[in-house]
């Protein structure tokens, strides 16, 4: 097993950076799923990662998981709202 954890490295100006980043970042996921990779960390998809949680699995895989968080988590009191509603 080996993570790599890449990050994109600022150097420019704020607007060229905000219309950038997010582009960049699903190149990079994309490319890092079609080698067989995660987006996600050993901790799982972050507030960071959560908009490009659908490139790695489907619309039915997220129900599934807001299935399960709602078994362990009937009152919603474990992270409420950060990735899973």
């Amino acid at each position: 097993d080996g993570n790599v954890h890449v990050n994109i490295v600022k150097d420019m100006p704020d607007e060229t950076w905000m219309a950038k980043k997010d582009p960049v970042a699903e190149e990079m996921y994309r490319a890092a799923l079609e080698l067989e990779g995660s987006i996600t960390g050993e901790h799982g998809i972050g507030l960071t990662r959560k908009r490009f949680l659908p490139l790695a699995v489907d619309a039915c895989q997220i129900e599934l998981m807001k299935k399960i968080k709602q078994v362990f988590d009937p009152q919603n009191i474990l992270n409420p709202g950060k990735i899973l509603p």
